[in-house]
């Protein structure tokens, strides 16, 4: 058989490269949109216009589970340290997305749920992911978009 990468090039042509970049590019898209939504609080639109918000703010909108999830539950989902999830939550506290409550299964935890202004951010993102979709689609074609969709999925579980 024989070598499909027969130079040194094959480092930025594998799939893994191809798919950090799309991610990185759709990420990078959807904060862009997100800037510009209407109905997202101004500070946080001001944020993400000024590149202060990032692709890791989003690991808290796509792990955090609207009941409120426990800080090892989320850095987990998001496939993160513990510290590093914890100080993105100190970060998404101070700009209102997110506060802390006390468990109710278990005094000594607490839990990490959106706030009103987050529940905001978290629209605001809905709608950017359904653009950002819409785009890769109309880039690529729907039957490559469908196949991509179907590929990531089967691939990831």
């Amino acid at each position: 058989m024989s070598d499909p990468y027969p130079t040194d090039g094959w480092r930025q042509t594998h799939l893994g490269h191809w798919m950090s970049q799309a991610l990185q590019r759709f990420d990078a898209r959807v904060l862009a949109l997100m800037a510009r939504n209407e109905d997202m609080p101004l500070a946080l639109s001001n944020l993400a216009a000024r590149g202060r918000l990032s692709a890791s703010h989003v690991h808290i909108t796509r792990h955090l589970a609207l009941e409120g999830s426990r800080l090892t539950e989320l850095a987990q989902r998001a496939n993160m340290s513990k510290q590093a999830m914890g100080k993105l939550v100190e970060q998404c506290e101070a700009w209102g997305l997110v506060t802390r409550l006390e468990d109710t299964h278990d005094a000594r935890a607490r839990r990490i749920v959106f706030t009103p202004i987050g529940l905001a951010w978290l629209q605001a993102f809905r709608q950017a992911v359904v653009q950002a979709e819409d785009e890769l689609r109309a880039a690529v074609g729907p039957e490559v978009a469908t196949v991509i969709a179907i590929g990531l999925e089967a691939y990831a579980t």
